[in-house]
């Protein structure tokens, strides 16, 4: 029995290309360095799956920075802002996609599908002249045949890639993508063509668009894709990947007819329908890659449930037609839970990363042709039951406080208008306030401190004096460049997500659980194995700290439940509306507790409010019901003199814009300069928004620098379709991952330019 795996981390166990990425970008390492960590990487990657015993192991997978910008590359869909004039697509045109440069922005980045990854937008038209400009995934097959490794080379299937794309700046809204289908094959081809003649017998193209709501038009667009393919792939077998949801009776009738296809690779953690779409009708001879271990989500696998659902396949597709795979690539999971030497045994017992799901996609395979390890079997069943019966994961008294909540919807007792006429009197901010998101640069010395306090090489007292000094710094420019409304600087914090968890009853954390968020950007999410509840108070020290060294207004600074549900392992043992409930009346606690302490301007972040929308519109009504409903749980019981800010960044806001709205949030600071300033159409086309609102005016997470009349034209826009006195100038997202150099003349351009449309304005009257 054959096993699969759909794709793998390629960030490393530790961080390494993440390392080599940043050593390059600042000019410390050389291409070759950079090439030699990726290419080490790879050659783990492949021969740690050959060693563990997988049949269809991926390439193609690994890349610098995103694999849809891969796919960009490999079209030769370089917008004309970065100047490449043909040839093989290099790193500087490749990174300027990705990050800018000093002349021109990135190409947009939003979240893949319900993820916290992040991928590059490809800017297409009429007038794209597509050529092939990148042979990687040729290249990289070649390099794992070399060590002895033959793989099935991946690919962004062409209907995805145009799903995915968005006509770019001054091509009509209207344009329809499939019409440039014609235009991209013939480059498929090219790479087909390649890949058969380096003497690949595999082929993947990843079509995961296929799960989405999609109309008869779209789902033409497979058929008339993949029937033009089909000569060239003759020869070749061919597998569609999809993953994240199920797929409608009408995308799987699609699917299973595709010309020249030999294989379907279904999500069945996610996708649990399918599987009778499967049973119903399966196309006769042909290979169901069923992805029973879960790329999600850090849990180990019910090995004995698995198997009886992969016995009941075998009996539809036939013995020698089942593989057995990874519901989707593994990029969304930590690496090796190896690594992990902090973990208690009991936790550990219950976990599987990436290298141990690759070891029970073998396990199942060889389970299903007669080969079962026994003892295997016997530890994972035993795991499982311990999991369920340990004492440590049920909390009574939270899971009761978390049920009452469902009689009430908890808003706040004033409606927004008197809200904001009550906080202008307590906070007096002039037309157009400034502020930003939250997080400034975390410099190598901060991080030093940090690690030094936590390995316990330096006091207490010491870790203290120096966060203060940090916030002291960060509270002292903010005056300089003469910020209306402040934060800290968060210096005590390494991720917006871990910070909270640590603090938090019924989490666990990881030394190496690295994920890879976007570029070199990873996170560590903490892990929910358990009921939530805060033992005592988190943030209060800090924000009143920062405070008393100021007079200006000073942000407490919070992160919603549903951005702690969507960032963290979720356990999935209970609905996930019932932990949010119960990580939302956590957050209430601190909430009510800065208040107490003087806090007049509260943020609770809900950056990931929109990435965990279901990816089916008739599941949309109820998850948007109780995500929205947690956020307003966690401030329902402040005054009305206190103002509460969220904040969202990188994703699809237009389609939820009325749930935004009813977070009832005073105050909303939400991404809007790298996406082509999309929000504001949302407000032309009519929608009322009478809340406080600061789409971003510059993108953070570019090195480039804005000019004063740049931003300023940005808040011009803005002004053209919000009201003034609810639009306030930001950037937007947190500054962590920017250098003071960078962030210091961005911001003092930014106060300018509110300063001159303040000015502006006043003369207007």
């Amino acid at each position: 029995m054959a096993s699969h795996i759909v794709g793998y981390p390629r960030m490393g166990p530790k961080r390494e290309l993440k390392f080599a990425l940043e050593s390059f970008w600042d000019n410390k390492s050389s291409v070759e360095d950079l090439q030699k960590v990726a290419a080490d990487l790879r050659s783990s990657i492949w021969q740690q799956m050959a060693a563990a015993g997988i049949k269809y192991i991926p390439s193609n997978t690994f890349s610098y920075y995103d694999q849809v910008l891969d796919a960009t590359s490999m079209l030769g869909a370089v917008p004309p802002r970065y100047g490449w004039n043909g040839g093989e697509i290099g790193f500087d045109t490749y990174f300027s996609m990705a990050r800018g440069n000093a002349s021109v922005p990135a190409m947009e980045m939003t979240k893949w599908f319900d993820t916290n990854y992040h991928f590059i937008v490809p800017e297409l038209g009429p007038d794209v002249n597509f050529s092939y400009a990148s042979h990687k995934a040729v290249d990289e097959y070649k390099e794992a045949k070399a060590l002895g490794v033959d793989t099935i080379p991946v690919l962004i299937g062409p209907v995805s890639y145009l799903l995915l794309s968005k006509p770019a700046k001054g091509v009509e809204k209207t344009f329809s993508l499939l019409s440039l289908l014609p235009k991209i094959l013939p480059i498929y081809k090219e790479v087909i063509a390649e890949l058969k003649a380096a003497g690949a017998l595999w082929v993947q193209f990843d079509e995961p668009t296929l799960v989405l709501d999609l109309d008869s038009h779209q789902l033409q667009a497979f058929t008339a894709a993949y029937a033009e393919l089909e000569t060239t792939l003759s020869g070749l077998n061919v597998l569609i990947e999809t993953y994240f949801a199920d797929l409608t009776a009408e995308a799987y009738k699609t699917l299973t007819e595709l010309k020249g296809v030999t294989a379907y690779g279904l999500d069945l953690v996610r996708g649990t329908q399918t599987i009778d779409l499967i049973k119903s009708n399966f196309p006769k001879g042909k290979y169901l890659f069923a992805g029973v271990v879960d790329g999600r989500n850090i849990w180990a696998n019910d090995l004995a449930s698995s198997l009886r659902t992969l016995q009941a396949l075998e009996a539809v597709v036939g013995k020698d037609k089942l593989v057995v795979s990874t519901s989707c690539s593994l990029l969304h999971t930590a690496v090796d839970l190896v690594n992990e030497t902090k973990l208690d045994d009991e936790i550990k017992s219950w976990l599987a990363f990436a290298a141990q799901k690759v070891v029970e996609v073998n396990a199942l395979a060889k389970a299903l042709a007669g080969q079962k390890d026994e003892a295997f079997f016997t530890a994972n069943a035993s795991a499982q039951a311990s999991r369920k019966s340990s004492p440590r994961v049920t909390n009574e008294a939270v899971q009761k406080a978390a049920a009452a909540l469902k009689g009430s919807d908890h808003r706040r007792a004033t409606n927004v208008t008197a809200r904001l006429d009550a906080q202008q009197k307590k906070l007096n901010l002039p037309v157009l306030p400034t502020t930003t998101i939250g997080s400034f640069p975390q410099t190598l010395e901060l991080r030093r401190v940090r690690r030094e306090y936590k390995a316990n090489k330096i006091s207490e007292d010491d870790y203290v004096k120096a966060i203060k000094e940090e916030i002291k710094k960060v509270v002292d420019l903010q005056e300089e460049l003469d910020i209306d409304v402040l934060v800290h600087g968060e210096p005590e914090r390494n991720d917006m997500v871990e910070y909270f968890g640590e603090q938090l009853s019924g989490f666990a954390f990881t030394v190496n659980g690295w994920v890879q968020s976007y570029g070199s950007r990873c996170v560590k999410p903490p892990i929910i194995y358990g009921d939530v509840s805060r033992p005592k108070p988190m943030t209060v020290f800090w924000s009143s700290t920062a405070q008393s060294m100021t007079k200006r207004p000073m942000k407490g600074m919070l992160t919603g439940p549903v951005t702690i549900l969507n960032w963290s392992f979720v356990r999935n043992d209970q609905p996930r509306f019932e932990t949010c409930y119960q990580i939302a009346l956590a957050i209430k606690d601190e909430v009510e507790d800065l208040e107490k302490a003087g806090i007049n301007v509260i943020q609770i972040d809900e950056a990931a409010l929109r990435e965990g929308l279901p990816l089916r519109k008739s599941e949309h009504a109820f998850y948007q019901k109780w995500a929205v409903h947690s956020f307003r749980i966690t401030n329902c019981g402040v005054q009305d003199i206190t103002q509460i800010h969220t904040h969202m960044c990188y994703s699809n806001f237009n389609d939820i814009i009325h749930s935004i709205i009813d977070m009832d949030a005073d105050v909303i600071t939400i991404e809007n300069s790298r996406s082509d300033e999309k929000l504001l159409s949302v407000f032309r086309e009519g929608v009322k928004y009478g809340a406080g609102i600061g789409p971003g005016v510059y993108d953070i997470h570019s090195p480039r620098i804005p000019s004063t009349e740049e931003i300023a034209d940005r808040i011009n826009k803005m002004l053209a379709v919000l009201e003034t006195n609810i639009l306030w100038v930001n950037p937007d997202c947190g500054l962590k991952t920017r250098k003071y150099a960078e962030v210091k003349p961005a911001l003092s351009n930014m106060v300018a330019a509110a300063k001159l449309l303040r000015t502006q304005l006043a003369s207007a009257k």
